[in-house]
């Protein structure tokens, strides 16, 4: 029986182990798909006249409301005191990852397209790494192998979203657009022309490049301020709460037309209404435990999957063809994402064997004294 009992015991806990695993992977994947569609209703609400700032405001807005509850049901009794190391580091994450970096990204996207801004998107991971290093996060040892795989599978990940970007290659799969066939061809025709070096494409290139430096050091930043605040839902709401006070006055200074605040009821109010519930309460909460569980170098690695599904959704939705270079690139994706993750991967069995192999010693000297 008591045999029993202990097998029943071990395959639970292996159960648990092997839940445990997967589950930091399907809140990535999770969260790349959220991302992929709020590049596409951004870009819409952004086609519709509204101001990047005002999207801005009412995207954090109703991120605080949808958060709210959320921290009072479930980390009410939450014992972790706001210290003014906790205010600072929300002070600097709504900052850099609403003002700074939102307002630059919503720039970015105004002037190029879906596709391009996930693609550009991919130098997160890497830029992120190189952050973490600094802030001596993440170990950088370029002997061991794990280090190897993360730095070239970052260089081959971005590689694939260039390719994505820039070579177009032969039409392979085209569908009509679900919203306007007119609207998509002439969208479709006015994204390549923005490839070529015009003065849109330079400008929204270099407010996106800054956007991502930003975003990745928010990235960094939470992963630390998860540590001195443990409590990722009230962290969620204060950082929300941060980034409407601030873009609330970044907009009232660089867009103080009346009209600009109104909301449509239209389809662009998706933009906001999207942003604000799935993006800045639920997937920034997401974002956090993973941050929490496994690093933002971990978190972030997976952005390259929003590529393809921004490339998949455009497809479907605006009526985009899926040419050559998208899926060549979109391959180049899957194995530099892979390479970055059994980097990972091996550097985490490696701590964890650094670990275990202490105590295994200390239960053998206990064993022969006794």
């Amino acid at each position: 029986m008591e045999e029993q009992d202990t097998r029943r015991v071990r395959v639970r806990s292996k159960k648990e182990i092997l839940i445990e695993q997967c589950t930091p992977y399907l809140l990535c994947i999770f969260c790349n798909i959220c991302v992929a569609g709020f590049n596409v209703v951004s870009k819409v609400s952004l086609d519709q006249g509204m101001s990047r700032y005002v999207l801005l405001v009412y995207s954090t807005a109703f991120g605080s409301l949808a958060s709210a509850p959320l921290a009072l049901v479930f980390e009410r009794k939450n014992g972790s005191k706001i210290s003014l190391l906790v205010l600072r580091d929300v002070f600097f994450l709504g900052l850099l990852g609403d003002v700074l970096g939102r307002v630059l990204y919503f720039a970015g996207l105004e002037y190029t397209s879906p596709t391009f801004v996930s693609a550009m998107c991919n130098l997160i991971p890497s830029m992120t790494f190189i952050f973490a290093v600094l802030c001596r996060m993440e170990k950088m040892e370029i002997s061991r192998h794990s280090s190897q795989a993360k730095i070239v599978g970052t260089v081959v990940a971005f590689g694939g979203a260039a390719l994505m970007t820039l070579y177009k290659g032969i039409s392979l799969i085209s569908t009509r657009s679900l919203i306007d066939t007119q609207r998509s061809h002439n969208q479709s025709a006015s994204d390549h022309s923005k490839l070529s070096l015009d003065k849109d494409w330079i400008k929204g290139s270099i407010m996106l490049f800054a956007s991502l430096l930003s975003l990745s050091a928010y990235f960094v930043l939470q992963g630390k301020a998860v540590k001195r605040y443990p409590a990722p839902i009230t962290l969620t709401l204060m950082t929300c709460i941060s980034g409407t006070l601030m873009s609330t006055v970044t907009a009232a200074i660089l867009d103080h037309k009346a009209a600009s605040w109104r909301l449509p009821w239209n389809i662009a109010l998706l933009g906001p209404l999207y942003n604000g519930v799935v993006i800045f309460a639920i997937i920034i909460y997401v974002q956090t435990l993973v941050t929490q569980k496994r690093g933002p170098v971990f978190m972030t690695s997976f952005r390259p999957l929003s590529t393809i599904i921004v490339a998949i959704m455009e497809l479907f939705i605006l009526g985009e063809a899926l040419h050559l270079g998208s899926i060549v690139g979109a391959i180049l994706i899957i194995l530099g994402l892979y390479a970055i993750l059994w980097g990972k991967e091996k550097e985490i069995k490696e701590q964890n064997l650094v670990e275990h192999t202490p105590r295994e010693k200390d239960i053998d000297i206990k064993q022969e004294n006794v």
